[in-house]
């Protein structure tokens, strides 16, 4: 069994998981005001209501989009584990090819979700991530990383449209129960679900026509739930895909710690 620590912008996800099975997968807040013992205390804590005995964790792995806090989260690891977790970045074995112009900037996440699918799924693959951005990275034939696109997440849409717009309030983002909407809330609800839900739609449709082929398509992350049932394409909801995705990056590096 492994710690498996995905942080974003908005949220930390923190899981146990090992070849057999997920043993758990929380969220806590991105808080850059944390010190590492705050951190430790809420990761320790965590670990103590799923029941997880630390001894029987052999290792870690820290996947980060927000540089600034990787110290203060590695750090909270050492206090609990003992040792300093792995962090997924540049020279990093992934047993996969990064054809972008610059491989070193791509977002660690969208790489560890596309090892994942890689081994889970038929190539070529279309990954949607959902979290504080949209991203969708394509997988071709061959198993290459070949790119992308980076949108804004569902929940930062919605932000900015109530903060900018003086009369429309924050909503929830319940799933509505059709397009046409007879009061605000109801209008802002539906623009934004099914709109994001159309909108991964014809990009997939795009991806798929320079692709010249069908692809498998898998979703990830917190808010993908929300809009995977309201897209017309056949898209699997793969919860666990990151965390997935960092066992077989610790288990492809663990002799090089």
């Amino acid at each position: 069994m492994i710690l498996a620590i995905d942080m974003g912008n908005t949220n930390i996800v923190i899981g146990c998981i090992d070849s057999d099975k997920t043993y758990f997968a929380e969220r806590i807040t991105t808080n850059h005001n944390k010190t590492g013992m705050e951190y430790a205390i809420n990761i320790k804590n965590i670990l103590e209501i799923h029941g997880i005995d630390t001894a029987k964790i052999e290792g870690a792995i820290l996947s980060s989009v927000v540089p600034p806090l990787n110290a203060a989260i590695s750090s909270a690891v050492k206090k609990i584990l003992g040792y300093h977790p792995m962090l997924v970045g540049s020279g990093i074995k992934t047993g996969m090819n990064i054809l972008m112009d610059n491989p070193k900037t791509v977002g660690s996440d969208m790489i560890v979700d596309a090892v994942a699918a890689i081994r889970d799924y038929p190539s070529p693959i279309i990954i949607i991530d959902m979290g504080t951005a949209t991203t969708m990275s394509v997988v071709d034939q061959a198993g290459n990383y070949i790119g992308g696109v980076i949108l804004p997440g569902l929940r930062v849409s919605l932000d900015s449209l109530s903060r900018n717009a003086a009369q429309l309030p924050d909503i929830s983002l319940d799933i509505p129960k059709k397009v046409i909407g007879k009061n605000t809330i109801d209008c802002m609800r539906s623009g934004i679900m099914y709109g994001n839900a159309g909108m991964i739609d014809g990009i997939i449709d795009r991806m798929e026509a320079e692709l010249g082929q069908k692809a498998s398509v898998v979703a990830t992350g917190g808010l993908s739930r929300f809009i995977v049932p309201l897209c017309r394409h056949k898209i699997v909801y793969d919860e666990a895909l990151l965390l997935k995705g960092l066992l077989i990056l610790y288990e492809k590096n663990k002799g090089n710690v």
